[in-house]
């Protein structure tokens, strides 16, 4: 293979401490892409309000885990072991991180990018599902440094925008589901629960987002997957969370599915964080803290979680022959 090749991962970023909070927050907030707003000129003052107004909860939050996020190590032990992975099948890849709202910010690692000579780069979002608040946001900004700069117009670039319903993406999440149901008294009873980030419903409606189709149809394949490789039968729930603002966003959301399913009974309730691949605030505060006491109020006992995916041999696997896929690389099938 001619050139250099790199791997772009992209992300969201977290705050690694307590005084990082607020920064992020306004990052997150006056990137348009996550709060639309009829007059541009208002996007900064109003994130400036937001993250203001939020920090000091959210940093409760951030201290309850442990005083910030492990996004950014989880992505860069991600990106070094689909590094050794490509290695080890002859494709002499480098693999960068860019987050979206925290360090390395997009620009820092375009300007590594740049110093190393890639002449060919594989954009990959670790979003399994495109949501143009997610890839659709980090893919934007990519495009608008590309714009401006004839250096990296050299450089072709390869995108990959989601990938969802991967065979071995499928796989490690019902590894770990299958894992997850075992570890429960009468496995054939626990109700799946898969919760995704939300997004405001006009997304969908009025600008195209396919996310909600995405995540559904992704729902569907784990659970034919399931039925199909471990013989599991469980009924199942799509609910969404992390809802933020007046406006509506997806339904149901978590915390009212939660509490419907223990007014029908439901004792056994295992959560899979189905649109993040790795361990961060939603799941491990979230989910992990602001769910379980929903549940635990509602009469639901028996609350377990299925781990992000992390570094999980098969879904790393995955990715890296994802990326030789769109380089084109002839190779075999990577064994698990």
């Amino acid at each position: 293979m001619s050139g250099r090749v790199g791997v772009l991962l992209l992300n969201l970023g977290g705050p690694e401490k307590l005084e990082d909070v607020y920064l992020f927050l306004y990052n997150l907030f006056a990137d348009p892409e996550i709060i639309r707003l009829p007059f541009p000129f208002l996007q900064k003052p109003i994130a400036s309000l937001i993250a203001a107004s939020r920090a000091p909860i959210s940093q409760e939050n951030y201290r309850a885990i442990g005083g910030g996020s492990p996004l950014r190590q989880i992505t860069r032990e991600q990106g070094e072991n689909i590094e050794n992975v490509l290695q080890r099948h002859g494709v002499d890849a480098k693999v960068y991180v860019a987050m979206r709202y925290w360090h390395p910010y997009t620009e820092e690692a375009i300007a590594q990018i740049k110093q190393d000579g890639i002449t060919r780069l594989v954009v990959l979002p670790l979003y399994p599902q495109y949501s143009i608040s997610t890839s659709g946001s980090s893919i934007k900004k990519l495009d608008e440094i590309w714009e401006n700069d004839p250096e990296l117009q050299a450089i072709e670039k390869i995108t990959i925008k989601s990938w969802y319903d991967r065979a071995g993406y499928i796989r490690a999440m019902n590894e770990l589901i299958d894992a997850k149901l075992q570890s429960f008294a009468e496995p054939e009873n626990v109700h799946i629960f898969f919760s995704a980030h939300g997004v405001p419903v006009k997304y969908v409606t009025k600008y195209g987002d396919p996310y909600q189709s995405e995540m559904e149809n992704c729902v569907d394949g784990i659970m034919k997957a399931l039925r199909r490789d471990c013989h599991r039968y469980n009924a199942h729930t799509l609910a969404y969370q992390s809802r933020v603002g007046p406006v509506e966003w997806l339904q149901p959301y978590t915390e009212e599915a939660i509490k419907n399913l223990a007014k029908r009974g439901i004792h056994d309730l295992l959560v899979v964080p189905i649109s993040f691949v790795s361990e961060h605030i939603e799941t491990l505060q979230e989910i992990d803290i602001e769910y379980r006491e929903v549940a635990e109020e509602a009469g639901i006992h028996n609350f377990d979680r299925v781990p992000a995916l992390n570094s999980h041999p098969i879904f790393i696997n995955d990715l890296a022959e994802l990326v030789m896929e769109s380089l084109g690389t002839k190779t075999k099938a990577i064994a698990a």
